[in-house]
């Protein structure tokens, strides 16, 4: 029996100081990647014709935050995605005087290269209630686009839940929006109750949804919903909630708080990426989100034989 080949290797790190990372491949190969950066000012964005490219490709900032109101300050979270024959970058933002208003909002590129062309902005996602809002990642399935995304819900006594809404275009939502998840088990809330940067992927007849819990320090951690490829994704009763992380800090590797995840593949098409960020140190003095040291890494992941993914520990795959 000929041994199993050995899964790829990347540049480790991927991109220093990148957090809540995002890759998408575009149709044509081309891997475009972004990120928050320390200052959590400004969008940026690299591209590459692979995946270890990105580590080195020139950085273009494509937008920058405003200097009063709206959009003005904690720049977070950003995701590039092609849809309806134009660029769509989702993130977070607040008003230059109300820092902790964060909501999520989207600007539209219609050039063929997100690099060049301008960047309009389209305005704030508007969601159910005015509240808190993050980490907004959109998908298709079945012909239907939606958003998932990161919110309070008045009431509860979590910080973040995670939520589930069609979409009528890449910045409205459309219909009823429904609670899949909120911070329930221990290891979600350490530190905060958070459910956050939900990321799906679809493979083996269903649709896994990972998301990150708990304070964005050592705690930091990975989630996982799973729900059946036929079923109707906006029932919450679809969703089947792991009770144990599915990914998390490794003392042996020394990768700590791994999460935000994304999900991409390799040049080649056969083998899944998991795309995250980590420390590479657990202590961490004052607030967790002033340490800039929280890196971009990349590694393949296989499946479990009931068809779940298998992602290994950060560092390993």
């Amino acid at each position: 029996m000929s041994p199993l080949p050995a899964p790829p290797s990347f540049p480790d790190p991927l991109a220093e100081q990148r957090a809540d990372p995002h890759i998408t491949r575009h149709t044509d190969g081309r891997y475009h990647f972004t990120a928050s950066v320390p200052t959590y000012d400004r969008i940026v964005l690299r591209s590459s014709r692979t995946l270890a490219g990105l580590a080195t490709a020139e950085e273009t900032v494509i937008w920058t935050r405003h200097a009063s109101g709206d959009m003005g300050a904690h720049i977070w979270a950003p995701e590039l995605h092609r849809a309806d024959g134009a660029w769509y970058v989702h993130f977070a933002a607040a008003p230059a005087d109300d820092v902790w208003r964060i909501r999520m909002w989207v600007l539209e590129n219609t050039h063929p290269d997100p690099h060049r062309g301008t960047w309009t902005e389209k305005g704030r996602i508007v969601t159910a209630w005015d509240t808190f809002s993050l980490d907004a990642h959109t998908f298709t399935h079945r012909g239907e686009r939606y958003l998932a995304w990161a919110q309070h819900e008045p009431g509860l006594d979590s910080n973040t839940g995670i939520f589930l809404s069609r979409m009528a275009d890449p910045w409205t939502l459309t219909g009823p929006q429904v609670r899949l998840s909120t911070p329930e088990y221990a290891w979600e809330r350490v530190g905060f109750a958070v459910n956050e940067g939900p990321a799906v992927i679809r493979r083996n007849g269903r649709v896994f949804m990972t998301y990150s819990a708990s304070a964005t320090d050592a705690n930091y951690c990975m989630g996982l919903l799973t729900a059946d490829d036929a079923s109707d994704l906006m029932d919450p009763a679809s969703w089947a909630k792991s009770p144990r992380p599915v990914f998390a800090g490794c003392a042996e590797t020394g990768q700590y708080g791994p999460g935000h995840n994304s999900f991409t593949v390799t040049e080649d098409g056969r083998t899944d990426v998991l795309v995250y960020h980590a420390r590479p140190y657990e202590r961490i003095d004052g607030d967790p989100l002033r340490d800039p040291n929280r890196h971009t890494r990349i590694q393949a992941f296989g499946w479990h034989a009931d068809g779940t993914p298998d992602f290994g520990a950060p560092g390993r795959s």
